[in-house]
């Protein structure tokens, strides 16, 4: 056959729109059917029909809107079969998918006025052709072809017959085919699901099980009972379930497997496990997946997985929100202190809002501070870097900060936070930070040892201007003084001395440092 046609002649307008028929190629495209492998059912039916016609060839040919190939072959070696594929205004074939169900019949191609210019019959390749359609869903999608080198007459009737049914063999033969291939793309379609479904489970650590309520029996991986503390095993029954369950738990958990049975809902509950330390919190989901005659639940599927991280994390968040509570009543305490005294001290409205706006900013870094770290207490340095270094020249320091790590409790952080504030804003007022030669000293160290450690802080100012005490202590003293009057046996010892104030914070540790 090999004959290779960069042209080819109009096919007939009848013949053409065949061809070209938008539900014919739809059907062929979803046979998956361009791969031309191996296939000995087509390569028999090709053999029958051969000597069914007595020709030297025969074909199961297929036909899109602008080629001709061959699925199988009889008569030509299976290379040729593969290789060959014949321009759509060349093809016999066309000619037959245009005829209906009937049997194309050319018994000698070179008399026939639609075939007698085409490369194939002037080569002498093809002079006898018998064609019968092959339809499937409808639709004729190519032919089982007979061929000859050489003209011969007319099949009868019997023949003509017998190809079609061969036809529609191959027809069947497709579909079958299709069938096929669709049953094992949707088989590995579910076991990629399956598979997928068993990683997801795997990763989100669901033990999953099956409860069968005629038999009292549960099926379930591994993962379960290892969940509820019992031995391995993959079948258990509801005794089992129940005597896992914390005693403090367990008429709940109960009480809601059974309401969900009676009321069709899905079943949702979360118990502790009996004997688990520490302790552990499992959730469980079911539902109801058959039920007899009477409507009683005989099936139920459910997952269960450990919520242990999550009980810990709200219980942490319940802590905080009580933390947070009594924090934002001290703050409320500690913000009307600081109003009151602080107009108290003031001679002029304008005296009070620097005053007051600069301490009320003060108490919120600080609070600041301890609420990112959910009120835990947070670093001494963490501390002094919020409330101490803005006051310093980032350029030219002048304030140097020396101690070891060290961690303050919340109460510790609020008062020492005030503290650290008043001190610097009066140096940068009226003390060292407001001369050019003048720096200031923060160091600190921990005394002591275990129970009785305490810290010690010593702030002291040099090189600034002289030093008097003052004839009456305003509320920026006090707050010095008094700050850490929550935090039990802390003392402040705030001096003027000539060569600079210097104030000796000392305080019991309650947090490790």
């Amino acid at each position: 056959m090999g004959v290779q046609v960069t042209t080819a002649p109009d096919l007939p307008a009848d013949v053409l729109l065949a061809v070209n028929d938008d539900r014919r190629n739809a059907v062929l495209r979803g046979l998956e059917v361009l791969e031309t492998g191996d296939d000995h059912d087509f390569d028999r039916v090709t053999e029958l029909a051969a000597s069914l016609m007595g020709t030297s060839a025969a074909f199961i040919s297929l036909l899109d809107t602008e080629r001709l190939w061959f699925r199988a072959g009889f008569g030509v070696g299976k290379q040729e079969i593969e290789e060959v594929q014949i321009p759509v205004g060349l093809s016999f074939c066309a000619h037959a998918v245009a005829a209906g169900d009937t049997v194309l019949v050319v018994p000698d191609a070179a008399a026939d006025p639609r075939f007698t210019g085409n490369p194939l019959v002037a080569g002498k390749r093809l002079r006898f052709y018998v064609g019968a359609p092959i339809i499937v869903s409808g639709q004729p999608i190519g032919t089982l072809c007979a061929i000859d080198c050489v003209p011969r007459s007319r099949p009868d009737d019997t023949r003509l017959s017998q190809l079609q049914a061969l036809a529609a063999l191959a027809a069947s033969l497709f579909k079958l085919k299709e069938d096929n291939h669709a049953g094992l793309a949707a088989r590995a379609a579910l076991a990629h699901e399956q598979e997928r479904r068993v990683v997801a489970v795997e990763a989100a650590s669901l033990a999953s099980w099956a409860w069968d309520l005629r038999t009292d029996t549960i099926e379930c991986d591994p993962l379960f009972a290892e969940l509820l503390d019992l031995p391995a095993s993959s079948r258990l029954t509801a005794r089992h379930i129940f005597r896992a369950i914390d005693r403090r738990d367990v008429k709940k958990a109960e009480a809601e497997f059974r309401t969900a049975l009676a009321s069709g809902e899905d079943y949702v509950g979360e118990y502790r496990v009996a004997g688990a330390h520490p302790t552990r919190w499992v959730a469980a989901r079911g539902r109801v997946i058959e039920r007899d005659g009477h409507g009683r639940p005989t099936l139920v599927f459910g997952v269960n997985f450990c919520i242990t991280e999550r009980k810990a994390a709200e219980e942490r968040q319940r802590l905080l929100l009580r933390e947070l509570n009594h924090r934002v009543k001290n703050t409320l305490a500690t913000v009307q202190a600081l109003a009151t005294q602080t107009v108290r001290h003031s001679r002029e409205p304008r005296e009070f809002l620097e005053a007051f706006g600069s301490r009320l900013r003060a108490l919120g870094l600080a609070h600041g501070l301890l609420s990112d770290h959910e009120w835990r207490g947070i670093a001494l340095s963490e501390l002094i870097r919020l409330e101490v270094l803005p006051f310093d020249d980032a350029e030219s320091p002048r304030i140097r900060v020396s101690g070891e790590h060290l961690l303050l409790s919340p109460d510790q952080a609020l008062g020492l936070g005030l503290i650290l504030h008043e001190l610097a804003s009066n140096a940068l007022q009226h003390g060292a930070l407001a001369s050019p030669d003048g720096v200031v000293d923060l160091t600190w160290k921990i005394e002591g040892h275990r129970r009785a450690r305490k810290l010690v802080m010593v702030w002291l100012e040099s090189g600034g201007p002289p030093v008097e005490p003052p004839r009456r202590h305003g509320f920026g003293s006090i707050l010095i003084r008094r700050s850490l009057a929550k935090v039990i046996s802390s003392e402040v010892n705030h001096e003027f001395l000539p060569s600079g104030v210097r104030a000796e914070i000392s305080m019991p540790l309650a947090m490790p440092g």
